[in-house]
């Protein structure tokens, strides 16, 4: 009886050993032969997957979201959800390191914006769903916007997050600064 093969399995494989190589080297040293080696396969059953480098890279892009999906899976309330955002552990700041080499790819890679820019779109509306709902239980002021405060808030978070990895702030100093901003809209 013929093995049965999970292709989409395969090339999620495949998409893990990007994701690792570029929170160790950027996507410079993302090549055919370095993803093989480091998905244990040859350089011909990657190039089975993907066509080209710029393929796979596209696919790898796709799967960016899984690691923020499962941390930001459970967060009740704002804070928790833009805490679960930070590069605060080994698995979070390998997360941020890939999306920010995957984000200077995007600037130039139209389908790779696109998946940066629905992400973000998800997020910005679960932010703003949080926040729309701690208004209406009465901790938010009313006077607050849940969707440009939902804007605000990632863009502060995106800047703690880049001035955590590289070490000019701390995370607990980064957590206080977002206790400080959400005490300010709080009601």
């Amino acid at each position: 009886m013929p093995k049965r093969v999970d292709h989409e399995d395969r090339r999620r494989q495949i998409a893990a050993a990007v994701r690792r190589i570029a929170a160790d080297r950027g996507l410079e040293g993302v090549s055919l032969n370095e993803v093989a080696a480091e998905a244990g396969i040859s350089k011909g059953f990657v190039q089975h997957y993907f066509a080209s480098r710029d393929d796979m890279l596209r696919f790898a892009a796709t799967t960016l979201r899984g690691g923020l999906e499962e941390r930001i899976a459970t967060p009740l309330r704002v804070r928790d959800l833009l805490i679960a955002l930070l590069p605060l552990d080994d698995a979070g700041r390998d997360d941020a390191l890939v999306a920010n080499a995957f984000l200077v790819r995007a600037l130039k890679d139209p389908e790779i914006a696109g998946h940066f820019r629905t992400g973000h779109g998800l997020l910005r509306d679960a932010v703003a769903a949080l926040l729309s709902s701690a208004q209406a239980d009465g901790a938010l002021a009313q006077s607050v916007d849940p969707a440009a405060e939902a804007a605000l808030l990632l863009a502060l978070v995106a800047g703690l997050g880049d001035a955590v990895l590289l070490g000019y702030q701390s995370g607990d100093e980064a957590i206080a600064l977002i206790d400080l901003h959400l005490s300010r809209i709080a009601a």
